[in-house]
């Protein structure tokens, strides 16, 4: 072609470029920080798995895992769930002096070895971490993971305890960051997502006294009063309604010999029993807010009563909202899609 011509052609397309509608690009993952309790109950372990479901489609990518509770063996197998979905880079901080401290049952799962003597006793579920003792502290991993994350990116999922989340905010400036906690959050994060509180009565109760918010009542009035994002809290109420198949636990497994989330589900609440997905709820809305699995409050303010409840006042200027599940058929879709995602072979 003459170099006149292609220097015409060239300009015709240059023209047409710029007069053609701006074509919408495909945000990337969602950056997350999970902040879980990982010892009472068995959700969070289905709430962990999600998030790596959604990684593996590129939905998300989970910068860092926190554990709200007070166990040695919670952060392991925190650990071991990331190892076994083949993310070993994945930072794991604790809770120190001061946390919640907690019991569990599914908790022995990071010290199974495998039945079979042919693996000489080899763990079923590897995890470097060793005991909550030989992981660096909560705030100082959040810190980090904030600071290295894009301004206004990031996502934090709590459905624990609200102890690390209220320290973050407090903590002064170090090595990851010259800016205070809650200027680092105001900076990076642009939602948080809690699985915390109650929003319609439960039992008749409409002053009722949510698990997440009693045990460490204090850090989640403070979050509730001081996080300087948006906040979308799931409710009681929500995982109640949504409860995780029995028969999913039972059938949906079978890609490898073992998997944490089954048998998490069939130590704690075996089939037939089927398990309230509270956290899973979180996670859900989290990553796939935008695809209207749940409706959301008008905005307005949570506050903390002095017992641990959750009282919701609207305000057009609030930036909290809560969870709705509007009716059976949002109900039905909801589970679907808990299910495919918890159940998602690696």
């Amino acid at each position: 072609m003459h170099a006149m011509a292609r220097g015409m052609l060239t300009a015709i397309v240059a023209a047409v470029l710029a007069a053609a509608p701006a074509v919408a690009v495909a945000a990337g993952p969602v950056p997350v920080i999970f902040d879980t309790d990982m010892c009472g109950d068995c959700d969070d372990v289905a709430a962990l798995a999600m998030l790596h479901a959604l990684e593996s489609r590129e939905q998300c990518r989970l910068l860092a895992v926190t554990v709200s509770a007070d166990h040695p063996r919670a952060a392991p197998f925190a650990d071991g769930i990331n190892r076994f979905y083949g993310r070993t880079e994945i930072p794991v901080g604790v809770v120190r002096p001061g946390g919640v401290a907690e019991q569990s049952v599914y908790l022995k799962l990071a010290d199974a070895t495998f039945d079979d003597p042919a693996f000489a006793g080899r763990e079923r579920y590897p995890h470097s971490l060793r005991d909550a003792k030989d992981a660096p502290e909560a705030v100082a991993v959040l810190r980090k993971a904030l600071a290295g994350a894009e301004d206004g990116s990031v996502v934090m999922i709590q459905v624990g305890f609200s102890t690390n989340l209220a320290r973050l905010l407090a903590s002064p400036p170090d090595d990851a960051s010259p800016l205070d906690g809650t200027a680092l959050v105001a900076r990076k994060v642009r939602l948080l997502e809690l699985m915390a509180g109650a929003f319609r009565p439960i039992d008749g109760n409409a002053a009722f006294e949510e698990y997440n918010v009693v045990k460490d009542r204090a850090a989640a009035a403070a979050l509730a009063e001081a996080w300087p994002t948006e906040m979308i809290w799931s409710g009681f109420e929500i995982g109640i309604a949504l409860p995780y198949p029995s028969q999913s636990i039972r059938d949906d497994f079978r890609d490898v010999p073992h998997h944490p989330v089954r048998e998490a589900y069939m130590i704690l609440s075996p089939p037939p029993q089927d398990r309230p997905s509270w956290d899973l709820t979180s996670v859900l809305d989290g990553v796939l807010g935008d695809r209207g699995y749940f409706q959301r409050s008008p905005p307005g303010k949570v506050t903390v009563t002095e017992k641990g409840a959750t009282v919701f006042t609207p305000d057009p200027a609030g930036r909290h909202r809560y969870l709705i599940l509007e009716n059976d058929a949002a109900r039905a879709r909801v589970i679907e899609a808990l299910v495919q995602l918890t159940s998602q072979p690696r």
